[in-house]
């Protein structure tokens, strides 16, 4: 009989580190085009891996950090498409409001923005695609192999959260 590797041995970490680090960094330039983002990336999904190693089976390692990564990776392109929104609408030269109105204004997009930061990951990811990049919750579903039911409890949390947060959206 077999004994199963553990991914919380450090020779079996290290294993998986040598076999798929080049792989992993390559999946994630490509998505990226970017070599530092691609480095952090792939940095950032062998932590995870190594923190829920005990949740970890072995033979499913490498699906998990190229999961992990593409989540990552996604959840950046939305971070920098809400700062990027937040750019345009806060980048008006002249306007016909008060500073006070501009103000609350602002101070309303900071706690949005907070509160959106605060989100799980994946109930931040399915908020953005849905809101920001106007995805079905069935394309988001695909997008991340996961069942229409599970992006609209997402939803629901994400919501939930951000009204406790932010107030009525």
């Amino acid at each position: 009989m077999s004994e199963k590797k553990s991914v919380c041995e450090s020779s079996v970490f290290e294993e998986l580190y040598s076999e798929h680090s080049k792989s992993l960094y390559n999946f994630a330039f490509y998505k990226s085009g970017n070599s530092a983002q691609s480095e952090d990336l792939v940095q950032e999904a062998f932590i995870k891996m190594w923190n829920n190693c005990a949740k970890i089976i072995f033979e499913k390692a490498k699906s998990f950090l190229f999961t992990v990564t593409n989540n990552l990776f996604l959840n950046q392109v939305a971070h920098k498409k809400v700062v990027l929104n937040y750019n345009l609408i806060g980048g008006k030269e002249s306007t016909n409001e008060s500073p006070e109105f501009l103000m609350e204004e602002k101070q309303f997009m900071d706690t949005l923005q907070n509160a959106i930061g605060d989100l799980k990951d994946g109930q931040r990811e399915v908020f953005l695609l849905n809101r920001i990049d106007k995805k079905t919750y069935k394309e988001i579903a695909e997008m991340l192999s996961i069942s229409v039911k599970a992006v609209e409890k997402r939803m629901h949390l994400a919501l939930k959260q951000l009204r406790e947060k932010v107030g009525n959206i």
